[in-house]
């Protein structure tokens, strides 16, 4: 399941969660959101407008439940929330292939010298995860392209 960045919403805000929450956590205030906001249980006299805000909230709701709820679509997208948040707190030093990368078949491991003498290096079994990669002397990332 790919996530649209642009207009991603934080999945975790619309449960008033945190990603170290437990997934009984989760399942607790997804609930007792969803008891709340779910059209079949809203009083018969809130105004029109109110009511459409209520049932988009409760699409929210139960959206953010798809995503979270579910141990592989939240483990994508803690993913690509580290990488956004990687973005916007570190300096991405340049875009390379993984073919531009060194490759050390005993370790199974690819490396890239980074301009400080310190190395970027991303094992194969990470390769499918990881976009980003932290030199290990500085601070300065790399996007490896797919």
């Amino acid at each position: 399941m790919a996530f649209d960045r642009i207009n991603q919403k934080d999945w975790y805000e619309v449960l008033g969660a945190k990603p170290s929450d437990s997934p009984a956590e989760l399942k607790r205030k997804y609930q007792k959101l969803a008891l709340l906001y779910h059209p079949d249980k809203q009083e018969a006299d809130v105004p029109a407008g109110e009511v459409e805000e209520r049932v988009q909230r409760f699409i929210e709701i139960d959206q953010a439940w798809k995503i979270l709820g579910n141990e592989e679509t939240k483990k994508e997208y803690d993913l690509q929330q580290r990488e956004d948040n990687l973005t916007k707190e570190w300096p991405l030093h340049a875009q390379v292939y993984l073919e531009e990368m060194s490759w050390n078949e005993d370790e199974q491991l690819y490396t890239l010298s980074c301009r400080c003498g310190g190395n970027y290096s991303v094992f194969k079994s990470e390769t499918k995860d990881v976009s980003l990669v932290c030199c290990d002397t500085c601070s300065l990332v790399i996007e490896i392209l797919q």
